[in-house]
């Protein structure tokens, strides 16, 4: 048994986006994307001061976690945010910092 097993699938998922998000230029990513709604990797590539191997683990991740999800168009990809991944994300951290930043927080 692995030991994250022992501890509830909502605190599981949010650990694990916790951990997607952790890197500064996954963040510069998202907001970028938030911003152009739609872009080819290239271009992010170009926003961003890492190589275009190092974006692209990155873009692997986000797109891994349902934050981004990508076409392929020709030679290209397009690249947007994926609206649900993000409510998704959105409500799991509200839900824990309500949680944890409430009288009920034992109830939780």
């Amino acid at each position: 048994m692995i030991k994250t097993d022992q501890f509830d699938s909502e605190l599981q998922e949010l650990a694990q986006f916790a951990k997607v998000l952790s890197h500064p230029a996954r963040l510069m990513i998202l907001k970028y994307l938030a911003e152009k709604k739609v872009c080819i990797s290239g271009a992010i590539t170009d926003e961003i001061p890492l190589s275009r191997t190092t974006v692209s683990q990155h873009l692997k991740e986000l797109k891994n976690a349902g934050l981004i999800q990508g076409t392929i168009d020709g030679l290209k990809v397009n690249y947007c945010l994926c609206g649900e991944g993000i409510v998704n994300i959105r409500i799991l951290i509200e839900n824990f910092f309500n949680c944890i930043t409430t009288e009920n927080s034992d109830k939780c």
